[in-house]
């Protein structure tokens, strides 16, 4: 009887450990997809005209360019105040450099705003790596909290059967103790 409740036992422990190699390989194969993705995220391929979007915007919204467009607008307007005659190429009220302003404004616009929504593109895919990362710390929960469970499950289980076995022992303790009396009592009053 001891050696088939020791298999039993054995027998009881392998079960446990495949639920937890089961619940492990399917956290790895659920969890495989994402880290793909966060390794080896797809490559950006630029066009000619994304990267000169792209210049254009960081040139357009620096300091530098604010300060070079300063200087050359002062330098056309002390130019053009201060020219005599023929020189004067563009006098007082500026036609010529508004014009000049005007389609530097309407040519700029749309590039930043071509750039802006590349931009806005990988801020999506920023946040969508974000999301996986989540999603793969959310997996890892929920696997620990699957392999908690089955070991708290088999614990439970190993008590009830261990508290069970106590028992049984120690109603056969206390048959022998009643048997031991009895017969003490028989021999006693012969």
């Amino acid at each position: 009887m001891e050696t088939t409740e020791i298999d039993q036992l054995l027998a009881d422990e392998n079960e446990h450990l495949e639920k937890l190699h089961r619940i492990v390989k399917e956290t790895l194969k659920d969890e495989e997809l994402i880290i793909q993705n966060l390794i080896n995220p797809p490559l950006e391929t630029l066009t000619q005209g994304q990267k000169l979007s792209d210049r254009v915007a960081r040139f357009g919204g620096s300091w530098r360019f604010i300060i070079l467009f300063g200087i050359i607008l002062t330098g056309w307007i002390i130019f053009n105040v201060v020219a005599i005659g023929v020189y004067k190429f563009d006098p007082y009220p500026f036609i010529l450099m508004n014009l000049i302003l005007s389609c530097i404004a309407a040519l700029q616009a749309p590039i930043i705003m071509m750039s802006q929504n590349r931009q806005e593109e990988k801020d999506r895919m920023r946040s969508e790596n974000d999301y996986l990362i989540n999603l793969k710390a959310e997996i890892q929960i929920r696997s620990m909290n699957q392999k908690i469970d089955v070991l708290l499950e088999e614990q439970i289980k190993t008590l009830f059967d261990t508290q069970q076995k106590q028992f049984m022992l120690l109603q056969e303790i206390n048959q022998k103790l009643d048997s031991l009396a009895s017969g003490k009592n028989a021999i006693q009053n012969r």
